[in-house]
């Protein structure tokens, strides 16, 4: 056996760092300290007599070497783990960690998760929230909820549609009372909830339902998520974009109310993505198709 491969642990080190291009990065993911990261690939460096990683601003960016060796490192991982996947397969039974939205989790998914809990009793959920990408080759989270369309996900991954609901106005009973809707135009003259970053905007909604808005001063307030557009005008401010699943229950409870069912397309489409060679992928399989069975259930309502 090459007398090279002594230097595995260090290699294993090498390849988080080049991966996330930050020692600091790699040091949360290994769960040691940075100059735990630093020390171990300056004696890897010494042991291979070149130097891999060269620091541009705050990134640690590869050198020529560092790039050749990364390729070769990061595939041989990858071979190492599709082995030991094959051979060690976890249990049904065991803890799903689930990363969400933080909206789609508050208003559609924790409500209906008791449903999986009594179908399911010996997987216990553990539920994240977040925007951003996860790392699921490498981290923690067994399945991913994404939303948007035409998502680039790391190749091995699986991504799955889950549903595609369009876009509504709702607004609070009060507002809705007090200027006696009876044409969209209507809400020209409504404060307007708009999303952070400029997703769903009221422009696209007014556009599909044929209305001009190029001689009108709309007034409007931006919020971060759907849970607090919601809030903003269950309190009588103004009038938000939403889903039905979003606003569903509160409309039930007599606190939103949909004055036009004008809905835009496409609206939110929501995704599920997993690893499908995942030790876990028995209990993945599991939570996956219950939500695709809630979903399905939804539809027939």
């Amino acid at each position: 056996m090459d007398n090279r491969l002594r230097h595995l642990s260090g290699l294993r080190y090498f390849e988080v760092a080049a991966r996330l291009s930050s020692y600091s990065k790699a040091a949360e993911e290994l769960f040691v300290s940075q100059a735990a990261v630093s020390q171990k690939i300056r004696q890897l460096e010494g042991q291979l007599e070149c130097k891999l990683f060269i620091r541009k601003g705050r990134e640690m960016a590869l050198t020529q070497e560092g790039r050749t060796l990364f390729q070769h490192v990061s595939d041989g991982f990858k071979e190492l783990v599709v082995g030991l996947d094959k051979i060690q397969s976890e249990p049904l039974q065991g803890v799903i960690v689930v990363r969400s939205p933080p909206s789609f989790a508050s208003r559609w998914l924790l409500p209906r998760l008791w449903k999986f809990s009594v179908k399911h009793p010996e997987i216990p959920i553990k539920i994240l929230t977040g925007c951003d990408t996860p790392n699921l080759k490498h981290g923690e989270i067994d399945v991913a909820i994404r939303q948007g369309e035409d998502l680039c996900v790391e190749q091995g991954l699986a991504l799955e549609v889950l549903f595609n609901e369009p876009l509504y106005p709702f607004c609070s009973p009060e507002l809705a009372s007090s200027l006696k809707f009876t044409s969209p135009e209507q809400l020209l003259k409504c404060w307007l909830i708009q999303f952070e970053g400029g997703c769903f905007p009221w422009e696209e909604w007014f556009k599909q339902a044929n209305i001009s808005t190029q001689t009108s001063a709309m007034q409007w307030m931006e919020v971060g998520t759907f849970d607090m557009g919601l809030t903003t005008v269950m309190a009588g401010h103004g009038v938000c974009l939403a889903t039905d699943s979003l606003a569903g229950d509160f409309i039930e409870r007599g606190l939103l109310v949909k004055p036009f069912n004008i809905g835009m397309t496409p609206g939110v489409q929501v995704n599920l993505c997993f690893d499908p060679s995942s030790p876990r992928k028995e209990r993945i399989a599991a939570f996956t198709e219950w939500l695709h069975e809630e979903v399905s259930d939804i539809s027939k309502i």
